[in-house]
């Protein structure tokens, strides 16, 4: 059953370099939907199609109840956290995440109030004034965590955000995710190495291989596919 609310890849096409890329599917709102498949197969495209920082050269794309197809990054009902955290240097992590509530850093009581939870639910309380260079690499991708989730859309994109992180530190931050996940029923898509991650967060999951979805499943279906060799050498990594 469907609702209105899904997100929608009608026929999507992009050719990029010598890489064609083909999508169609629908993807069931307020789940974790867990994105994997082999190396260059097209996950990152897939996600930058949805945030909008591609752009199709065929087909339509509806997030949220919304044709997005012509709409620029901004105006997308989404939030995106890369890989490689995407934090300014120059900035200390208040400024960084305030970006993502206000390009314009006009931010009232609530907001900065708002940006000091959001670190310390991430597990960096009291670093507002830090800067970026003085963090760990795992500290630096949970601010970036930190300012994707106060931007609070109802569509958010991670980009293997926990790759960074030591094994306890990477649990922790998936239970997080659960956790607000549970809080705000946000429709999640995770871009996902880890077999172990998948089979812990996802509801539904898609297989990407060769730039084309190979399967779009609920997870115990997904889990329970046996004809796909790629999908099978990838779950018993």
């Amino acid at each position: 059953m469907t609702s209105p609310s899904d997100l929608v890849l009608s026929e999507v096409r992009l050719r990029l370099g010598s890489h064609d890329f083909a999508f169609d599917c629908t993807l069931p709102e307020g789940r974790i939907i867990a994105v994997t498949g082999p190396s260059g197969s097209g996950k990152t495209t897939f996600l930058n199609l949805l945030a909008g920082f591609e752009t199709a050269d065929s087909g339509s794309i509806r997030l949220a109840g919304v044709d997005v197809t012509a709409m620029s990054p901004a105006d997308r009902p989404v939030s995106l956290v890369f890989q490689d955290n995407n934090l300014f240097a120059h900035l200390d992590l208040f400024t960084n995440i305030g970006l993502g509530l206000n390009p314009a850093l006009r931010l009232d009581a609530n907001d900065r109030r708002r940006i000091s939870e959001a670190l310390e639910r991430v597990g960096l309380p009291g670093f507002e004034k830090r800067l970026p260079a003085t963090l760990s690499g795992g500290e630096r991708q949970r601010a970036a965590f930190a300012r994707g989730l106060i931007r609070d859309r109802p569509i958010l994109l991670l980009d293997e955000p926990f790759a960074a992180l030591d094994p306890s530190l990477r649990a922790g931050m998936v239970d997080l995710l659960l956790e607000l996940h549970r809080e705000s029923r946000n429709t999640v898509l995770i871009v996902s190495h880890d077999p172990r991650e998948v089979r812990q967060l996802a509801d539904h999951a898609l297989f990407i291989e060769g730039g084309k979805i190979a399967l779009s499943a609920p997870i115990d279906v997904f889990l329970d596919t046996t004809d796909l060799p790629a999908l099978q050498r990838f779950m018993q990594i």
